[in-house]
Protein backbone atom coordinates (compact mmCIF):
# COMPACT_ATOMS: atom_id res chain seq x y z
CA UNK A 1 0.00 0.00 0.00
CA UNK A 2 1.46 3.36 -1.01
CA UNK A 3 -0.66 5.59 1.25
CA UNK A 4 0.34 7.02 4.57
CA UNK A 5 -0.59 9.57 7.18
CA UNK A 6 -1.89 12.72 5.52
CA UNK A 7 -2.17 11.01 2.12
CA UNK A 8 -4.95 12.15 -0.20
CA UNK A 9 -8.03 9.94 0.14
CA UNK A 10 -7.79 9.08 -3.55
CA UNK A 11 -4.41 7.40 -3.17
CA UNK A 12 -4.70 5.93 0.33
CA UNK A 13 -5.68 2.44 -0.86
CA UNK A 14 -3.64 2.32 -4.10
CA UNK A 15 -1.06 -0.45 -3.92
CA UNK A 16 1.12 -0.35 -7.05
CA UNK A 17 1.92 1.61 -10.17
CA UNK A 18 -0.47 -0.37 -12.37
CA UNK A 19 -3.41 0.50 -10.14
CA UNK A 20 -2.21 4.09 -9.94
CA UNK A 21 -1.95 4.48 -13.72
CA UNK A 22 -5.41 3.06 -14.37
CA UNK A 23 -6.81 5.12 -11.50
CA UNK A 24 -5.54 8.29 -13.15
CA UNK A 25 -7.56 7.39 -16.25
CA UNK A 26 -10.65 6.93 -14.08
CA UNK A 27 -10.05 10.16 -12.16
CA UNK A 28 -10.13 12.13 -15.43
CA UNK A 29 -13.37 10.44 -16.41
CA UNK A 30 -14.82 11.16 -12.97
CA UNK A 31 -14.00 14.86 -13.23
CA UNK A 32 -15.75 15.07 -16.60
CA UNK A 33 -18.77 13.18 -15.25
CA UNK A 34 -19.04 15.61 -12.34
CA UNK A 35 -19.53 18.46 -14.81
CA UNK A 36 -22.56 16.72 -16.32
CA UNK A 37 -24.04 15.00 -13.26
CA UNK A 38 -26.48 17.75 -12.25
CA UNK A 39 -27.92 17.96 -15.77
CA UNK A 40 -28.50 14.22 -16.07
CA UNK A 41 -30.03 14.17 -12.60
CA UNK A 42 -32.33 17.09 -13.33
CA UNK A 43 -33.54 15.58 -16.58
CA UNK A 44 -33.60 11.98 -15.30
CA UNK A 45 -31.85 11.07 -18.53
CA UNK A 46 -29.48 8.17 -19.18
CA UNK A 47 -25.84 9.39 -19.45
CA UNK A 48 -25.00 8.03 -22.92
CA UNK A 49 -22.05 10.45 -23.17
CA UNK A 50 -20.51 9.02 -20.01
CA UNK A 51 -21.03 5.43 -21.11
CA UNK A 52 -19.36 6.15 -24.45
CA UNK A 53 -16.41 7.68 -22.60
CA UNK A 54 -16.10 4.52 -20.48
CA UNK A 55 -16.12 2.43 -23.65
CA UNK A 56 -13.51 4.62 -25.33
CA UNK A 57 -11.21 4.48 -22.29
CA UNK A 58 -11.33 0.68 -22.25
CA UNK A 59 -12.80 0.65 -18.74
CA UNK A 60 -15.62 -1.71 -19.72
CA UNK A 61 -13.10 -4.47 -20.50
CA UNK A 62 -10.87 -4.15 -17.44
CA UNK A 63 -12.52 -7.06 -15.58
CA UNK A 64 -12.51 -9.31 -18.67
CA UNK A 65 -9.97 -12.20 -18.50
CA UNK A 66 -6.61 -11.56 -20.13
CA UNK A 67 -7.01 -14.60 -22.37
CA UNK A 68 -9.82 -12.79 -24.15
CA UNK A 69 -8.10 -9.41 -24.34
CA UNK A 70 -9.10 -7.84 -21.02
CA UNK A 71 -7.04 -6.53 -18.10
CA UNK A 72 -8.36 -9.09 -15.57
CA UNK A 73 -8.13 -6.60 -12.71
CA UNK A 74 -8.84 -7.78 -9.18
CA UNK A 75 -11.99 -7.15 -7.18
CA UNK A 76 -9.95 -4.82 -4.97
CA UNK A 77 -8.89 -2.70 -7.93
CA UNK A 78 -12.38 -2.65 -9.43
CA UNK A 79 -13.63 -1.09 -6.18
CA UNK A 80 -10.97 1.61 -6.33
CA UNK A 81 -12.27 2.69 -9.72
CA UNK A 82 -15.95 2.39 -8.89
CA UNK A 83 -15.49 4.58 -5.83
CA UNK A 84 -13.67 7.19 -7.90
CA UNK A 85 -16.29 7.22 -10.66
CA UNK A 86 -19.00 7.77 -8.04
CA UNK A 87 -17.19 10.84 -6.75
CA UNK A 88 -18.03 12.31 -10.15
CA UNK A 89 -21.47 10.84 -10.77
CA UNK A 90 -23.13 8.19 -8.63
CA UNK A 91 -25.64 7.17 -11.28
CA UNK A 92 -23.00 6.49 -13.92
CA UNK A 93 -20.86 4.56 -11.44
CA UNK A 94 -23.73 2.40 -10.22
CA UNK A 95 -24.86 1.67 -13.77
CA UNK A 96 -21.47 0.65 -15.16
CA UNK A 97 -20.70 -1.18 -11.92
CA UNK A 98 -23.24 -3.85 -12.80
CA UNK A 99 -21.41 -4.53 -16.06
CA UNK A 100 -17.82 -4.62 -14.78
CA UNK A 101 -18.97 -6.46 -11.67
CA UNK A 102 -20.87 -9.06 -13.65
CA UNK A 103 -17.88 -9.71 -15.92
CA UNK A 104 -15.79 -10.33 -12.81
CA UNK A 105 -18.56 -12.56 -11.41
CA UNK A 106 -18.70 -14.66 -14.57
CA UNK A 107 -14.91 -14.89 -14.63
CA UNK A 108 -14.76 -16.09 -11.01
CA UNK A 109 -17.78 -18.41 -10.99
CA UNK A 110 -17.44 -20.06 -14.40
CA UNK A 111 -21.23 -19.88 -14.63
CA UNK A 112 -21.38 -19.60 -18.42
CA UNK A 113 -20.41 -22.37 -20.82
CA UNK A 114 -16.94 -21.49 -22.10
CA UNK A 115 -17.94 -20.82 -25.74
CA UNK A 116 -20.71 -18.45 -24.65
CA UNK A 117 -18.46 -16.71 -22.12
CA UNK A 118 -15.82 -16.23 -24.80
CA UNK A 119 -18.39 -14.74 -27.18
CA UNK A 120 -19.51 -12.23 -24.54
CA UNK A 121 -15.93 -11.35 -23.54
CA UNK A 122 -14.77 -10.80 -27.09
CA UNK A 123 -17.77 -8.57 -27.80
CA UNK A 124 -16.87 -6.47 -24.75
CA UNK A 125 -13.26 -6.12 -25.88
CA UNK A 126 -14.00 -5.55 -29.57
CA UNK A 127 -16.91 -3.12 -29.40
CA UNK A 128 -17.53 -2.27 -25.76
CA UNK A 129 -20.60 -4.49 -25.43
CA UNK A 130 -22.33 -4.25 -22.05
CA UNK A 131 -24.06 -6.91 -19.97
CA UNK A 132 -26.31 -7.01 -16.91
CA UNK A 133 -28.62 -9.42 -15.15
CA UNK A 134 -32.29 -8.40 -15.00
CA UNK A 135 -34.31 -10.53 -12.60
CA UNK A 136 -36.63 -8.27 -10.55
CA UNK A 137 -40.31 -8.22 -11.49
CA UNK A 138 -43.34 -6.10 -10.58
CA UNK A 139 -45.04 -8.90 -8.61
CA UNK A 140 -42.21 -11.10 -7.35
CA UNK A 141 -39.87 -8.24 -6.44
CA UNK A 142 -36.19 -8.94 -5.88
CA UNK A 143 -35.05 -12.50 -6.71
CA UNK A 144 -33.10 -12.49 -3.45
CA UNK A 145 -36.42 -13.04 -1.67
CA UNK A 146 -36.96 -16.33 -3.50
CA UNK A 147 -40.06 -15.68 -5.61
CA UNK A 148 -40.61 -17.62 -8.83
CA UNK A 149 -40.49 -15.29 -11.84
CA UNK A 150 -43.69 -14.67 -13.76
CA UNK A 151 -41.64 -14.31 -16.92
CA UNK A 152 -42.09 -17.60 -18.73
CA UNK A 153 -39.99 -19.54 -21.24
CA UNK A 154 -41.96 -21.78 -23.61
CA UNK A 155 -39.92 -24.64 -25.11
CA UNK A 156 -40.02 -25.02 -28.87
CA UNK A 157 -37.75 -26.68 -31.43
CA UNK A 158 -34.25 -25.23 -31.22
CA UNK A 159 -34.84 -23.12 -28.12
CA UNK A 160 -37.37 -21.15 -26.12
CA UNK A 161 -39.88 -18.37 -26.63
CA UNK A 162 -39.82 -15.93 -23.69
CA UNK A 163 -42.61 -13.62 -22.58
CA UNK A 164 -42.50 -11.32 -19.56
CA UNK A 165 -41.40 -8.07 -17.99
CA UNK A 166 -38.50 -7.13 -15.72
CA UNK A 167 -38.13 -4.05 -13.53
CA UNK A 168 -35.09 -2.20 -12.13
CA UNK A 169 -33.18 -3.12 -15.30
CA UNK A 170 -30.17 -0.88 -14.73
CA UNK A 171 -28.17 0.15 -17.80
CA UNK A 172 -31.07 -0.96 -20.00
CA UNK A 173 -30.68 1.79 -22.68
CA UNK A 174 -27.16 0.56 -23.46
CA UNK A 175 -27.25 -3.22 -22.88
CA UNK A 176 -26.03 -5.61 -25.56
CA UNK A 177 -26.49 -8.74 -23.41
CA UNK A 178 -29.20 -9.35 -20.80
CA UNK A 179 -29.32 -12.34 -18.47
CA UNK A 180 -32.93 -12.96 -17.45
CA UNK A 181 -34.66 -15.53 -15.29
CA UNK A 182 -37.84 -17.23 -16.45
CA UNK A 183 -40.01 -20.08 -15.26
CA UNK A 184 -39.88 -22.92 -17.77
CA UNK A 185 -43.35 -23.82 -18.95
CA UNK A 186 -44.44 -27.36 -18.04
CA UNK A 187 -42.05 -27.66 -15.09
CA UNK A 188 -41.18 -26.12 -11.74
CA UNK A 189 -37.73 -25.23 -12.97
CA UNK A 190 -36.37 -21.73 -13.50
CA UNK A 191 -34.00 -21.02 -16.35
CA UNK A 192 -31.34 -18.34 -16.78
CA UNK A 193 -31.29 -17.17 -20.37
CA UNK A 194 -28.87 -14.86 -22.18
CA UNK A 195 -30.74 -12.48 -24.48
CA UNK A 196 -29.51 -9.86 -26.91
CA UNK A 197 -30.39 -6.32 -25.95
CA UNK A 198 -31.81 -5.63 -29.38
CA UNK A 199 -34.49 -8.29 -28.88
CA UNK A 200 -36.21 -6.60 -25.90
CA UNK A 201 -38.28 -3.45 -25.59
CA UNK A 202 -37.14 -0.83 -23.09
CA UNK A 203 -40.08 0.95 -21.43
CA UNK A 204 -38.90 4.16 -19.74
CA UNK A 205 -40.41 3.87 -16.28
CA UNK A 206 -37.45 5.11 -14.18
CA UNK A 207 -38.62 8.31 -12.46
CA UNK A 208 -37.26 8.24 -8.93
CA UNK A 209 -35.83 10.42 -6.17
CA UNK A 210 -32.19 9.33 -6.29
CA UNK A 211 -29.81 7.69 -8.77
CA UNK A 212 -32.03 9.19 -11.43
CA UNK A 213 -29.71 8.57 -14.38
CA UNK A 214 -29.04 4.82 -14.04
CA UNK A 215 -31.52 3.91 -16.79
CA UNK A 216 -33.16 1.30 -14.55
CA UNK A 217 -36.24 1.04 -16.74
CA UNK A 218 -38.52 -1.94 -17.41
CA UNK A 219 -37.70 -4.36 -20.19
CA UNK A 220 -40.43 -6.25 -21.98
CA UNK A 221 -39.94 -9.58 -23.73
CA UNK A 222 -42.67 -10.24 -26.26
CA UNK A 223 -42.13 -13.68 -27.79
CA UNK A 224 -38.35 -13.33 -27.77
CA UNK A 225 -36.73 -16.44 -29.25
CA UNK A 226 -33.62 -17.68 -27.42
CA UNK A 227 -31.53 -20.52 -28.91
CA UNK A 228 -31.13 -23.57 -26.69
CA UNK A 229 -27.40 -22.92 -26.24
CA UNK A 230 -28.22 -19.64 -24.51
CA UNK A 231 -30.01 -21.39 -21.69
CA UNK A 232 -27.19 -20.80 -19.22
CA UNK A 233 -28.58 -22.82 -16.34
CA UNK A 234 -31.72 -24.74 -15.42
CA UNK A 235 -32.46 -24.55 -11.71
CA UNK A 236 -34.79 -26.70 -9.63
CA UNK A 237 -36.84 -25.03 -6.85
CA UNK A 238 -34.51 -23.75 -4.14
CA UNK A 239 -31.37 -24.35 -6.19
CA UNK A 240 -28.86 -21.49 -6.39
CA UNK A 241 -27.51 -20.10 -9.63
CA UNK A 242 -23.97 -21.17 -10.58
CA UNK A 243 -23.15 -17.46 -10.38
CA UNK A 244 -23.32 -17.82 -6.57
CA UNK A 245 -20.20 -19.98 -6.56
CA UNK A 246 -18.01 -16.89 -6.01
CA UNK A 247 -19.70 -15.83 -2.77
CA UNK A 248 -20.98 -12.59 -4.27
CA UNK A 249 -17.77 -10.60 -3.98
CA UNK A 250 -18.56 -8.71 -7.17
CA UNK A 251 -21.54 -7.05 -5.44
CA UNK A 252 -19.09 -4.90 -3.50
CA UNK A 253 -19.31 -2.55 -6.47
CA UNK A 254 -22.50 -1.32 -4.74
CA UNK A 255 -20.95 -0.15 -1.45
CA UNK A 256 -17.97 1.24 -3.37
CA UNK A 257 -20.33 3.45 -5.33
CA UNK A 258 -22.16 4.80 -2.30
CA UNK A 259 -18.89 5.44 -0.47
CA UNK A 260 -17.76 7.40 -3.53
CA UNK A 261 -20.86 9.59 -3.29
CA UNK A 262 -20.22 10.07 0.43
CA UNK A 263 -16.61 11.07 -0.28
CA UNK A 264 -17.86 13.68 -2.75
CA UNK A 265 -20.19 15.05 -0.07
CA UNK A 266 -17.35 15.14 2.45
CA UNK A 267 -15.14 16.97 -0.06
CA UNK A 268 -17.83 19.58 -0.72
CA UNK A 269 -18.53 20.17 2.97
CA UNK A 270 -14.88 20.41 3.99
CA UNK A 271 -14.10 22.84 1.15
CA UNK A 272 -17.03 24.97 2.24
CA UNK A 273 -15.97 24.91 5.88
CA UNK A 274 -12.39 25.82 4.98
CA UNK A 275 -13.45 28.81 2.89
CA UNK A 276 -16.61 30.21 4.48
CA UNK A 277 -15.97 32.90 7.06
CA UNK A 278 -19.01 34.78 8.39
CA UNK A 279 -18.38 38.32 9.59
CA UNK A 280 -19.03 37.15 13.14
CA UNK A 281 -15.84 35.08 13.16
CA UNK A 282 -12.13 35.91 12.71
CA UNK A 283 -11.56 32.61 10.84
CA UNK A 284 -13.35 30.10 8.59
CA UNK A 285 -15.92 27.84 10.22
CA UNK A 286 -13.53 24.89 9.81
CA UNK A 287 -11.96 26.06 13.07
CA UNK A 288 -15.26 26.08 14.97
CA UNK A 289 -15.38 23.24 17.51
CA UNK A 290 -18.75 21.71 16.59
CA UNK A 291 -17.84 21.86 12.86
CA UNK A 292 -14.54 20.12 13.56
CA UNK A 293 -16.41 17.44 15.46
CA UNK A 294 -18.72 16.80 12.50
CA UNK A 295 -15.79 16.67 10.10
CA UNK A 296 -14.03 14.21 12.39
CA UNK A 297 -17.14 12.03 12.52
CA UNK A 298 -17.28 11.97 8.73
CA UNK A 299 -13.63 10.93 8.50
CA UNK A 300 -14.06 8.14 11.03
CA UNK A 301 -17.14 6.70 9.33
CA UNK A 302 -15.46 6.77 5.92
CA UNK A 303 -12.22 5.28 7.22
CA UNK A 304 -14.02 2.43 8.97
CA UNK A 305 -16.27 1.52 6.04
CA UNK A 306 -13.56 1.83 3.39
CA UNK A 307 -11.01 -0.14 5.40
CA UNK A 308 -13.46 -3.00 5.92
CA UNK A 309 -14.39 -3.00 2.24
CA UNK A 310 -10.85 -3.04 0.90
CA UNK A 311 -9.64 -5.56 3.47
CA UNK A 312 -12.40 -8.03 2.59
CA UNK A 313 -11.90 -7.43 -1.13
CA UNK A 314 -8.23 -8.34 -0.71
CA UNK A 315 -9.17 -11.44 1.25
CA UNK A 316 -11.67 -12.43 -1.46
CA UNK A 317 -9.05 -12.01 -4.17
CA UNK A 318 -6.67 -14.28 -2.28
CA UNK A 319 -9.26 -16.93 -1.30
CA UNK A 320 -10.22 -20.16 -3.03
CA UNK A 321 -13.79 -20.86 -4.16
CA UNK A 322 -14.89 -22.52 -0.92
CA UNK A 323 -13.51 -19.71 1.23
CA UNK A 324 -15.19 -17.11 -0.97
CA UNK A 325 -18.60 -18.68 -0.41
CA UNK A 326 -17.95 -18.72 3.35
CA UNK A 327 -17.30 -14.97 3.22
CA UNK A 328 -20.85 -14.11 2.19
CA UNK A 329 -21.95 -12.76 5.63
CA UNK A 330 -18.88 -10.53 5.87
CA UNK A 331 -19.31 -9.29 2.30
CA UNK A 332 -22.90 -8.42 3.15
CA UNK A 333 -21.66 -6.58 6.22
CA UNK A 334 -19.57 -4.33 3.98
CA UNK A 335 -22.64 -3.29 2.04
CA UNK A 336 -24.71 -2.60 5.15
CA UNK A 337 -21.97 -0.66 6.92
CA UNK A 338 -21.03 1.30 3.81
CA UNK A 339 -24.50 2.35 2.71
CA UNK A 340 -25.62 3.36 6.19
CA UNK A 341 -22.34 5.18 6.79
CA UNK A 342 -22.74 6.98 3.47
CA UNK A 343 -26.15 8.24 4.54
CA UNK A 344 -24.72 9.45 7.85
CA UNK A 345 -21.76 11.16 6.15
CA UNK A 346 -23.97 13.08 3.72
CA UNK A 347 -26.21 14.12 6.60
CA UNK A 348 -23.21 15.44 8.50
CA UNK A 349 -21.98 17.25 5.40
CA UNK A 350 -25.31 19.02 5.07
CA UNK A 351 -25.28 19.99 8.75
CA UNK A 352 -21.84 21.54 8.24
CA UNK A 353 -22.99 23.60 5.26
CA UNK A 354 -26.35 24.43 6.82
CA UNK A 355 -29.43 25.59 4.94
CA UNK A 356 -27.31 26.39 1.89
CA UNK A 357 -26.95 22.63 1.39
CA UNK A 358 -30.60 22.48 0.29
CA UNK A 359 -30.02 24.67 -2.74
CA UNK A 360 -30.21 22.99 -6.14
CA UNK A 361 -27.10 24.80 -7.39
CA UNK A 362 -25.00 22.82 -4.91
CA UNK A 363 -24.53 19.03 -5.24
CA UNK A 364 -25.23 18.11 -1.63
CA UNK A 365 -28.97 17.71 -2.04
CA UNK A 366 -28.30 15.33 -4.97
CA UNK A 367 -25.82 13.36 -2.88
CA UNK A 368 -28.47 13.17 -0.14
CA UNK A 369 -30.99 11.68 -2.56
CA UNK A 370 -28.50 9.34 -4.22
CA UNK A 371 -27.21 7.66 -1.06
CA UNK A 372 -30.74 6.83 0.07
CA UNK A 373 -30.97 4.43 -2.87
CA UNK A 374 -28.30 2.24 -1.31
CA UNK A 375 -30.77 0.91 1.24
CA UNK A 376 -32.67 -0.77 -1.58
CA UNK A 377 -29.75 -2.48 -3.33
CA UNK A 378 -28.94 -6.08 -2.40
CA UNK A 379 -28.32 -7.50 0.07
CA UNK A 380 -30.89 -5.82 2.28
CA UNK A 381 -29.98 -4.94 5.87
CA UNK A 382 -32.30 -7.52 7.43
CA UNK A 383 -30.77 -10.28 5.31
CA UNK A 384 -27.26 -9.23 6.32
CA UNK A 385 -28.09 -9.13 10.02
CA UNK A 386 -29.64 -12.59 9.78
CA UNK A 387 -26.56 -13.97 8.01
CA UNK A 388 -24.26 -12.46 10.61
CA UNK A 389 -26.39 -13.81 13.45
CA UNK A 390 -26.42 -17.31 11.95
CA UNK A 391 -22.64 -17.15 11.46
CA UNK A 392 -22.17 -16.12 15.09
CA UNK A 393 -24.32 -19.01 16.35
CA UNK A 394 -22.44 -21.47 14.16
CA UNK A 395 -19.14 -20.07 15.40
CA UNK A 396 -19.83 -20.51 19.12
CA UNK A 397 -21.63 -23.85 18.85
CA UNK A 398 -19.09 -25.68 16.73
CA UNK A 399 -17.24 -28.57 18.40
CA UNK A 400 -14.14 -27.50 20.28
CA UNK A 401 -15.23 -23.89 20.82
CA UNK A 402 -14.30 -22.63 24.26
CA UNK A 403 -13.73 -19.36 26.05
CA UNK A 404 -11.54 -18.88 29.06
CA UNK A 405 -13.54 -18.42 32.23
CA UNK A 406 -16.38 -20.78 31.15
Amino acid sequence: MTGGAGTDSRSWFLRDEGERARHQVVAKLSAAFAERAARYDEEGRFPHENIEALRASGYVRWTVPKRFGGEEISLYEMLLHQEELARGDGSTALAIGWHVGMMLNLRASGAFPEPLFEEVCRSVVARGALINSCASEPVTGSPSRGGRPQTTAYPEPGGYRIRGRKTFSTLSPALDWILVTAGIDGSQDVGEFLLRGEDVQVVETWNVMGMRATGSHDIVMDDVFVPAERLVSRLQPGQKSPRNRDGGGWLLHIPATYLGVALAARDAAVRYAASYQPNSLPHPIAKVEHIQEKMGQMELKLLAARTLMYDLARRWDEADAQARVAMRPQLGAVKTLATNSAIEVVDLAMRIVGARSLWKDLPLERFYRDVRAGLHNPPMDDVVYRMLADAAVEDVTQPGFSRSGN
